[in-house]
């Protein structure tokens, strides 16, 4: 806790016990009693949050933001906010930099795309732009920018994303009051016009179209095995492959960060197995890879993809990998609870519905079909109904006693064994 102490001159001081157990004071001067006491409860909310190691609340942060450079000058000399000159050095273009060279814990590519999220930041505002300058408006009018730059509603989605997580870490660190892209609006990222169904007799087309036992097993195992491609292709292994239980062990290098997300299990399915065996007889002895030829990185699986695809007759749809492993989902969907397809493909249901599943043709066909079966039975079964009915003679009803009106008589005989009058 604060507290307030004053001279009989009528200078007011705020003390508070700091971490080490050591006095700080705070001397405001000549100040009404209200300002003092304002002062005394951010004070307290400062110190709060440095011993909790949480960032300001927004209430706060906002506070600190307005305060004069005399004021935030004594609260920087007593450890309770970062020194506004300190914070003043810190620009977009350098912010960004450390940043994301400073990500040591992600992956090769997760920071690749950072530095593409932080590109289109240092292109609009400048490398040299302070970071407590960029405003909430500025950030809208940021968004509407990259519109204007004819990206795709997805990759502006993404971007701000990007943008929230860079600023959100300057946030912790003290050096902004705000997150100005925190309430900037954006569309979603799904893009219907980009999902694309690969029929089965399109999937024959391209594996026969295909140069190699391998690459018609890349092919399968994104169409019929659901895998993401190319890092759950590349990390598969001979040994993760159970031909006896009909299965295989997946690790999923994207999603191994998240507890109890570093792998699943796969059925080996019908379609999958007769490619997996082909490229099982044709490895070398002591394989431990499944996939040999187009293991490395560097290589553009997307493109030659693409050139298979059209050497197969076809035109390169949308999303080549993602689709093959959506089709495959939508398939499944079709087939068995979602949960089970969600566990088999490595996503949630809610990811699977905004971004992998489809309305297919076959959807309209099916039902279709289905009403067309439906409106027939009833009409059969009326008839039938109406016919029997015609039969009953005013005899037997009257032995029934009281029955609903399309109810069959009691007493009712087989027909086998009626006489005809």
């Amino acid at each position: 806790m604060a507290s307030i102490s004053s001279s009989p001159d009528g200078l007011r001081t705020i003390q508070f016990m700091a971490s080490g157990g050591k006095r700080k004071s705070i001397r405001l001067g000549k100040v009404s009693k209200r300002i003092a006491e304002e002062v005394r409860t951010k004070v307290e909310a400062l110190h709060a949050s440095a011993v909790a190691g949480v960032s300001w609340d927004a209430e706060t942060a906002r506070w600190v933001a307005g305060i004069a450079p005399e004021l935030a000058d004594k609260l920087a000399a007593v450890g309770l906010i970062p020194p506004r000159r300190e914070a003043a050095r810190f620009r977009l273009g350098d912010f960004l930099d450390a940043y994301t060279g400073g990500r040591t814990d992600a992956k090769d590519s997760t920071v690749k795309a950072m530095r593409i999220g932080a590109a289109r930041l240092v292109a609009y505002f400048g490398a040299e732009r302070e970071l407590q300058a960029i405003t909430p408006g500025d950030a809208d009018d940021w968004a509407r920018w990259l519109l204007a730059q004819q990206y795709a509603a997805a990759t502006v989605s993404r971007s701000v994303k990007w943008a929230r997580q860079f600023f959100r870490a300057a946030l912790r660190k003290k050096l902004i009051a705000e997150n100005p892209f925190d309430e900037v609006k954006c569309s979603g990222m799904g893009n219907d016009a980009r999902k694309f169904f690969v029929t089965r007799d399109a999937a024959r087309l391209v594996l026969d179209a295909c140069p190699n036992a391998e690459w018609r097993l890349v092919f399968a195992l994104s169409r019929y095995g659901g895998l993401r491609c190319p890092s759950e292709h590349q990390a598969l292994e001979w040994a993760d492959v159970n031909w006896e239980q009909g299965r295989f062990r997946v690790p999923s290098p994207k999603t191994a960060r998240h507890e109890g997300k570093e792998e699943r299990w796969v059925p080996i399915f019908p379609e999958l197995r007769p490619y997996l065996e082909e490229s099982f007889e044709l490895a070398a002895e002591g394989a431990v890879h499944v996939l040999t030829r187009y293991r490395k990185s560097s290589g553009n699986l997307r493109t030659d993809l693409a050139r298979i695809v059209r050497r197969a007759g076809l035109k390169p749809w949308p999303r080549l990998f993602h689709n093959l492993r959506a089709t495959r989902e939508t398939e499944l969907a079709a087939e068995y609870p979602l949960h089970v397809v969600c566990a088999w493909i490595g996503n949630s249901a809610l990811i699977a519905a905004r971004h992998y599943l489809q309305v297919t043709d076959g959807d309209f066909e099916r039902a279709a079909k289905s009403g067309a079966e439906a409106l027939q039975n009833p009409v059969q079964q009326a008839a039938a109904r109406a016919r029997t009915e015609s039969q009953e003679s005013p005899e037997v009803l009257d032995a029934c006693g009281l029955v609903r009106e399309d109810a069959g008589c009691c007493g009712s005989m087989p027909d086998s064994q009626r006489v005809t009058p």
